[in-house]
Parts: structure tokens; sequence; C-alpha cells
């Protein structure tokens, strides 16, 4: 059982996030099913759900009461247990809980995990990786050693090591985990993982280093991946199913998005920026689609809102916290934050794409905001990032029509 919330917040939609190539949820149930009978996912999300089933689990509504931030994993875990036992199903001899925010679950240390409980050797069997790290603790403001005899420090090769739980997987004894409600009961295994690979994500710098990871072990294999959600190469291309960005509305950062991030000053210090035609008609696409969007920016510059005129959208400029605008706005319209999509290409976008379920970075975005995205677009700023967006978005609707008339470029 994979539990998988759509609410993460650290990483906006973390379980839909790609490492090599595949999202965290389809991951963690690529490496289940070489190991067990039944894969579940129990989530409160569609498009999780739908990764999930696409990926060869089964699909398991998680009900609000059990989907917040203080929820446990073991109370998804029953749940789900109890939806299979009312659908006709019956209690397995071993359950599996199984972190979508581990990407590099190895199916044969699972494997080995299950076939201990099923051999009785033990009740419960968590994944854990092996530590030599010196671990203290503070007691009365004094540090104290953990797990080691200050006064005796052996060389790493000579000394046992400690073992750090790595949250990938735990195999239980159904029986023991519906009596105790919790993972750990009776006799406790380990199952000794890798610690190259017991990477947990939980922000965007382990998302970047997950990525990175991925990319050096599938070079070291003679293979290729794709770090992120939807890669390519600079420029729009055709857009197909698998690059629609389904969302109600748009909003955009305008310096390194609709522009280059570069500026033109003259000899009396006044700014210009150059944009693309093509941008601006896919906004007018958006708008006759009613698909509202709204240029976002730090920037004073009189450009920002001149290009807003121009295009006919929504601006808001000279903001300083781009988060708390972004969330009036989206209120003042009563948008659902998860159907909004926020495109950015730098650090002081990051609060609003935290605030989104679509976080969209240009091509040639600062490597934090890359690391945020649930989507990176294939066109830099200014360089057709805006229209490649556009388009992405008309291409999730089902009324999409092509413009016609008069448009703004």
């Amino acid at each position: 059982m994979i539990p998988a919330r759509g609410g993460s917040k650290g990483v906006p939609l973390k379980n839909l996030q790609a490492v090599g190539g595949r999202s965290l949820v389809a991951r963690a149930v690529e490496a289940c099913l070489p190991a067990v009978d039944l894969v579940v996912v129990s989530t409160d999300h569609e498009q999780i759900a739908a990764e999930a089933r696409a990926a060869g689990a089964h699909v398991v509504e998680r009900p609000a009461e059990i989907s917040g931030d203080t929820a446990t994993s073991e109370s998804a875990v029953l749940h789900a247990l109890d939806t299979l036992l009312a659908a006709g199903g019956t209690d397995p001899e071993v359950t599996v809980l199984v972190q979508a925010t581990s990407p590099f679950i190895d199916p044969v240390a699972l494997g080995n995990a299950v076939r201990r409980v099923l051999d009785d050797e033990d009740d419960s069997v968590l994944a854990a990786a092996p530590t030599h790290v010196f671990t203290w603790r503070v007691e009365d403001g004094r540090a104290v050693a953990v797990g080691h005899d200050a006064a005796f420090r052996p060389r790493r090769q000579d000394r046992e090591p400690l073992y750090a739980e790595t949250g990938a997987f735990y195999a239980m004894r159904t029986t023991g985990l519906r009596a105790h409600e919790h993972r750990f009961f009776g006799r406790t295994g380990i199952e000794v993982v890798d610690e190259a690979t017991a990477v947990e994500v939980d922000t965007p710098a382990d998302l970047a280093v997950a990525r990175t990871l991925a990319d050096e072990r599938a070079a070291a294999a003679g293979t290729t991946t794709t770090g992120t959600a939807t890669t390519g190469t600079t420029g729009t291309a055709a857009t197909g199913a698998d690059d629609a960005i389904d969302v109600d509305a748009l909003v955009t950062d305008f310096d390194g998005v609709h522009t280059d991030d570069a500026a033109y000053v003259d000899a009396d210090g006044h700014e210009s920026v150059r944009v693309l035609r093509g941008d601006g008609l896919g906004v007018a696409r958006l708008r006759r689609a009613g698909v509202p969007v709204l240029v976002l920016s730090t920037e004073t510059d009189g450009v920002v809102s001149a290009r807003a005129r121009k295009l006919r959208v929504e601006c808001l400029q000279a903001v300083e916290d781009k988060a708390s605008a972004l969330s009036a706005w989206m209120t003042e319209r009563g948008l659902d934050p998860a159907r909004v999509a926020y495109v950015g290409n730098d650090v002081n976008d990051l609060p609003a794409l935290a605030l989104v379920g679509w976080p969209v970075a240009v091509a040639d975005a600062r490597p934090e905001v890359l690391a945020a995205a649930r989507v990176v677009l294939r066109a830099r700023g200014g360089h057709g990032a805006v229209r490649e967006v556009a388009d992405r978005v008309l291409a999730a609707r089902a009324d999409d029509r092509p413009a016609t008339g008069a448009v703004a470029r």
C-alpha cells in the first residue's frame, strides 16, 4: 500500500514529480509489482490516481479525515485494508507500507522483507541503511554521545554500523498491524539497503539530488532519462495529451518568462524589453477559451503593465510578496489553487510556485526553480515559453477550438 496524498507542502504535488523520467508514485508502484500480489495506492487526488492506475496499481480513494498533514500512514493502510474487505476481498498475510518519496526502492530488498515475514522470521521488517556517523543529543545544554563511546573513536572500518531508517518500505504481518495499529510490533527486523540510494524527497533540494542521482545511474547503465515531468529541446514543439496542463487559470512572472530577462537601457535610463508575437497569440487563445491570465511581477517599470494591456490580461506589478498577492487573487476569483498554474524562472517565484498545483519553470530557470517545478517547459524565457504553456493548457481543454479574429500580438 502506497499512501500518496495530493496536499504535500514542501514540494507541491510531490508524488507527481518526476525522477529519472517517471513520477515518484509510478516509480513506487513499479518497484512493488515484482514483489507482491497487489499494489494499492491510497490517494485523495485525481491526477495521482490516474498516474497510479497507469503504472499498474489499484486505487483506493482516501477520505479527507485521513488526508491532512497530521494523518498517520497507518491510518491510510488500515483504511485501504478495510476498503478491500468491504469490496469482497480478504486480508493479505503480509501488508507492505511503501513510501513514494523514496525514489530508489530495490524490488529485491522489498521482496526479501516480505519473505522474512511469510517465513515467520520476523513480524515486521523495515528498510534501513548502515551509517557510521557519530550522533549526539543535547541534555541540559550539554552534548551527550548516542550509540558510541565518546572516549573511543575507532576508524570507520573498525566499528559496527548503526542503521538509519530510510522510510522506503515496511513489511508487516497483517494480523499484527490490525492488533497494534502500528508498523512496529513483535519481532522487528532490518532489511539492509544501499545507503547511496537512501534518498527521501521532502524538499526541492532533495528532489534535485534524486534527479541527479537518477541521471548518474542511467549514465552508468548506458541509458538516458529526463529528470522532470516534461522536458525537451529548447523551442516550442507539437503538444500532445501527455504534455497537457489541466488548469483553470494561468499566472506568469514577467521578466525571464515573457522576456529573456534582459533589458535595453538608453542614455536617459529608459528601459525596453523584447517579447514574442507568438506569445501574444497564445495568450489570446487562452482568453477566448475563458482561461483567466494574470501577469504577476516585482518589476516597477511601466513596460510590464503596458505589455499586459496589449495582451488584455490582468496585471499586478511592483509586488514584493508574490505569494500573498497570488493567494488573494485566487481567493477573489474562487479558484482552486490545485487547478492554477504559475510560471516562474527565479528564486523570488518559489513562494508562489509552492501555492499552486501546477508549478511550472521555463527551461532556463534557476536550479532551485527547476527542482520545485512540476513541469519544466521546453522553451526558454522570452523564446516561446508563454506560447508553449498556453498551448499545453489548451490541450487539456476538451472544448478547445482554434482562435479566430483579431488577436493581440
